[in-house]
């Protein structure tokens, strides 16, 4: 498994603002939206193209296009939703697929209730969108569900991710012949007891869309 930080001006700019405790939900979605769109600039570098012939103006040339079968961008529900318009903006024709999973605050272990994805995922790039990368069990899970269905390369965005998640989420994919980048703005400190990321940014899902009574 691959960890990248992306280090960008911008990037920091962006996430100090979503940390913010008096960002109201629109502006936190408005900047989440700003803040993927660059972090899938970095994270669609090994994007699978195929060359093709075209005429410009002026002559022939020839450039590249995405690769079939396409993309599959797979925003784990809810909080990876806030994330969704900002990475297709980049890459508009990618499809879409859902995984709703639920950690238990006791256990911290993920389960799956909801899911609208292809049975045979052969041959498919897919990039998990999931904001906070915090225990790891989440996105272990999410993963193992995708390459259980044959994905064969796998690039989760997230907004911050804690050294706790991503150790475990190196051991929980231990000996899974499928190359695993994790892409993110930042690597916090630590994980405090209830399993937030500590400084972070809150619950991301309650900050994007208010809190559910």
């Amino acid at each position: 498994m691959r960890t990248q930080v992306v280090d960008h001006p911008l990037v920091t700019h962006k996430l100090t603002t979503l940390r913010d405790e008096r960002t109201d939900s629109p502006t936190f979605r408005a900047l989440t939206d700003e803040l993927v769109a660059l972090l899938a600039y970095e994270a669609t570098r090994d994007v699978r193209v195929e060359p093709v012939e075209i005429r410009t103006p002026v002559a022939a040339a020839t450039g590249v296009r995405l690769a079939s079968p396409k993309p599959l961008v797979v925003p784990i529900l809810r909080a990876g939703l806030g994330m969704l318009d900002g990475f297709m903006r980049l890459l508009p024709t990618a499809e879409v697929g859902f995984l709703g999973m639920v950690r238990n605050e006791d256990t911290l272990e993920a389960s799956t209730y909801a899911e609208r994805l292809p049975d045979d995922l052969s041959g498919r790039q897919c990039y998990v969108l999931d904001p906070m990368l915090a225990t790891g069990g989440t996105l272990a899970a999410a993963i193992r569900f995708l390459t259980d269905r044959g994905a064969d390369h796998i690039t989760a965005i997230c907004l911050l991710a804690a050294p706790e998640g991503c150790e475990r989420l190196a051991a929980d994919l231990e000996g899974l012949e499928v190359p695993v980048t994790v892409v993110t703005a930042a690597m916090d400190e630590r994980l405090n007891e209830k399993g937030y990321i500590v400084p972070g940014l809150g619950d991301a899902g309650d900050r994007l869309y208010g809190v559910a009574g």
